[in-house]
């Protein structure tokens, strides 16, 4: 293992592993076969094996692309319909149902969390608005530090709130309705996986093989994980996330006020803005409001970026962890991403973005 990734490794922990000098993604794509080009060239620099992506502009796609391989032995390639792990995109979905349940009057933002059956130690009292903005650590609400299983806590609020797992929740208030064929809860995990009331065996064989990097760097297969929450676990495609997206920026889940908080970064110690809302990043590039989300898990990772002023959304999802794990994007630094930096100069700071 090389000396930067063994110093990943640890720090991965802490949200601190970085590299000294941000990569570069290359020179903005100026046409949408330059862009794919390029993607698929960082994708192959990552060692992903596989890659599905998608770019909207409301309710058009600007450009779909399949890159790599599904399984390397098999040769499968990606399809439009191939599934993979959504990882910590997952709490996008999550933030969408609790933030329902406070419009209807069944959770404020400001309960404490023991309200719940929940506790956690530490100074102050802990409220929902923590949980969902990552700020329940230290001083309640005055530091920002990316916790998956705090966020996870949000279980037990749709739990208590509605007497209803957060999995039925999502498939009857997003997933259905939006008719997402090809999204659930994780199928290795059988609770979970009930409420989509479909078949496991089935939807699993639809799902890219999960992969990491040996010493080589090259991709080994890995065993997915088989836990769900609502920190992690949806399985989606590229399409499916992309169409959620843009339902939730259209104004069919949430009041354009409620999704409009969300959108927002919360404010802590000292009137500080920190890199998070309820359930979504934001990051400010080149007078861009850009609000986003990643997720890093063993065998996947994935990448969503959104600019609502315009419509724009980006899907990313893989078969490693390999999108998320060689960047810092933890700590709230999008443009880390040399995948994100394509992205943003070809469509939000470039010309693709305009549509034709």
């Amino acid at each position: 293992m090389s000396h930067w990734r063994l110093r990943c490794a640890i720090a991965l922990q802490t949200g601190a592993c970085s590299m000294a000098v941000a990569p570069d993604a290359g020179p903005a794509a100026r046409t949408l076969a330059e862009f794919e080009t390029q993607l698929d060239r960082l994708r192959n620099q990552l060692a992903i094996p596989g890659m599905s992506a998608i770019v909207m502009l409301h309710d058009s796609v600007l450009w779909e692309g399949s890159l790599g391989s599904a399984d390397l032995p098999s040769q499968t390639p990606v399809t439009p319909v191939t599934q993979f792990h959504l990882a910590s995109l997952t709490k996008t979905f999550a933030s969408t149902i609790v933030l329902q349940l406070v419009e209807q009057g069944l959770v404020r933002l400001d309960d404490p969390i023991s309200n719940y059956g929940l506790g956690l130690p530490g100074p102050g009292v802990i409220r929902v608005r923590h949980l969902l903005s990552h700020t329940s650590e230290g001083v309640p609400g005055e530091q920002f530090h990316y916790n998956g299983d705090r966020f996870a806590l949000l279980d037990q609020v749709i739990q208590r709130a509605t007497g209803e797992s957060f999995a039925t929740r999502v498939m009857d208030r997003i997933v259905t309705p939006l008719a997402l064929q090809h999204t659930a809860p994780n199928p290795l995990n059988t609770v979970a996986f009930a409420a989509a009331r479909r078949d496991a065996a089935t939807y699993a064989a639809a799902m890219a093989t999960g992969y990491g990097i040996d010493e080589s760097q090259r991709p080994v297969p890995v065993a997915y994980p088989a836990s769900f929450s609502s920190a992690a676990g949806l399985v989606s495609t590229a399409r499916d996330v992309a169409r959620y997206s843009t339902a939730l920026d259209a104004g069919g889940f949430l009041s354009d006020g409620t999704r409009t908080l969300a959108y927002t970064p919360v404010r802590g110690a000292g009137n500080q803005i920190l890199p998070y809302g309820l359930g979504w990043f934001i990051s400010a590039v080149s007078g861009h409001t850009l609000v986003w989300h990643y997720g890093y898990w063993t065998g996947n990772s994935s990448l969503i970026i959104k600019e609502p002023s315009r419509g724009l959304t980006f899907v990313v999802l893989t078969n490693s962890d390999q999108l998320s794990a060689r960047f810092p994007l933890g700590t709230g630094n999008l443009m880390s991403s040399t995948i994100a930096q394509a992205f943003v100069q070809a469509f939000v700071t470039g010309s693709l973005g305009k549509g034709p």
